[in-house]
């Protein structure tokens, strides 16, 4: 039995699911069937735009944003797929506060609904720093699919982990 453990507290049901899927040989076809083709956005630059678009019609009310990057050195995905950091310093009298998102390296090549869910769940740090109750209505109020994507792409990398890329 393979170890599952991006899927660590989901219920019984859904990883026996997902297990016969994998010992049917049938996890590739499934998400590729369910997400056919990898996004585009592959620079800093795009990745900035598109987070700042989502965060422009999605939290117009929330703190700027100073740096959206890909970062190569988010290696334990068990912990973290992408992080978000406010770094507040005082200067010369002024009080200056930066937000930046940093998106595991990894998710250059995943379907794009895998990447808005890390971004809107980065995104949501900027109104709700804890993980709660209120933090994952803010998601699923940005994106109304967050949990099924969020499985999905724990899926995507347990299929990473045992048979290598997708895309």
């Amino acid at each position: 039995m393979p170890e599952l453990k991006y899927l660590i507290g989901y219920s019984e049901n859904i990883t026996d699911q997902i297990r016969r899927l994998i010992n049917s040989q049938k996890l590739t076809e499934t998400l590729l069937k369910k997400y056919p083709v990898a996004h585009t956005i592959k620079t800093d630059k795009a990745l900035y735009a598109y987070t700042l678009d989502l965060k422009n019609a999605l939290l117009k009310q929330s703190q700027p944003l100073s740096k959206v990057i890909y970062d190569d050195k988010i290696k334990d995905l068990h912990h973290a797929l992408g992080l978000h950091t406010f770094i507040s310093r005082v200067q010369g009298g002024k009080h200056k506060a930066k937000n930046e998102i940093r998106v595991a390296s990894l998710f250059k090549n995943v379907p794009l609904p895998f990447l808005t869910m890390i971004v809107v769940h980065e995104l949501a740090h900027l109104k709700e720093k804890e993980h709660n109750k209120a933090f994952y209505q803010l998601c699923l109020h940005m994106e109304p699919q967050y949990h099924q994507f969020e499985l999905d792409m724990r899926l995507y990398l347990t299929h990473l982990d045992l048979f290598g890329k997708l895309y």
